[in-house]
């Protein structure tokens, strides 16, 4: 049962990476120095007051730019590289009492995949609301981002498998709304 809540907790801190990067880093930091979680071999660095520092930070520093119209553009750019290396790191320092090549590999899949995922969905919708609001909803836009790193960060602290299963459940609203999108009605059988 471990192992199935350290694989919920990692994929849930990385889909909170692809919201905003440094958010997540820093939950996962101050629950690691209070010991509300537990770090992997390797990754006890990021539990440190030296890390809680840099992430906290970094989070400041992330959360104001994305609040500077041209300059969340800018970062949507750099942040999607980012945010697959963060939940690649993220749940790759949770995941505990398993094995280092199956910890890679699903940190790599899992966790950069779905930070990705995520990364590219707040991209989108950046996009859409710079093309339908002239960019005057883009802050409306960071702050619903920013909310839901922070949630989706603390809700896999404390509910890692409620909070695995509300992100399939995204997943699977994303892609079939977006397999409506591109490939119209499902057509009906004929009788």
């Amino acid at each position: 049962m471990d192992t199935v809540l350290s694989i919920a907790l990692g994929i849930g801190l990385s889909a909170a990476c692809g919201f905003r990067v440094f958010v997540p880093l820093l939950i996962m930091s101050a629950a690691a120095h209070t010991g509300h979680i537990a770090l992997s071999s390797g990754f006890k660095w990021i539990g440190t007051p030296q890390a809680l520092i840099a992430f906290a930070t970094a989070t400041v520093l992330e959360v104001l730019a994305y609040y500077i119209p041209w300059l969340d553009h800018f970062l949507d750019t750099i942040a999607t590289p980012a945010a697959v290396v963060a939940g690649i790191v993220a749940s790759a320092s949770v995941f505990t009492e398993i094995s280092p090549l199956f910890r890679w590999v699903l940190a790599l899949i899992g966790g950069g995949g779905i930070a990705g995922l995520v990364q590219g969905t707040t991209v989108l919708t950046r996009v859409k609301s710079t093309v339908f609001t002239g960019g005057l909803g883009n802050p409306v836009v960071s702050t619903a981002e920013l909310i839901s790193s922070a949630g989706t960060a603390l809700l896999a602290i404390f509910f890692p498998v409620v909070c695995l299963i509300l992100i399939l459940a995204g997943i699977y609203f994303v892609f079939h709304k977006t397999g409506r999108l591109f490939f119209g009605r499902k057509r009906k059988s004929a009788p």
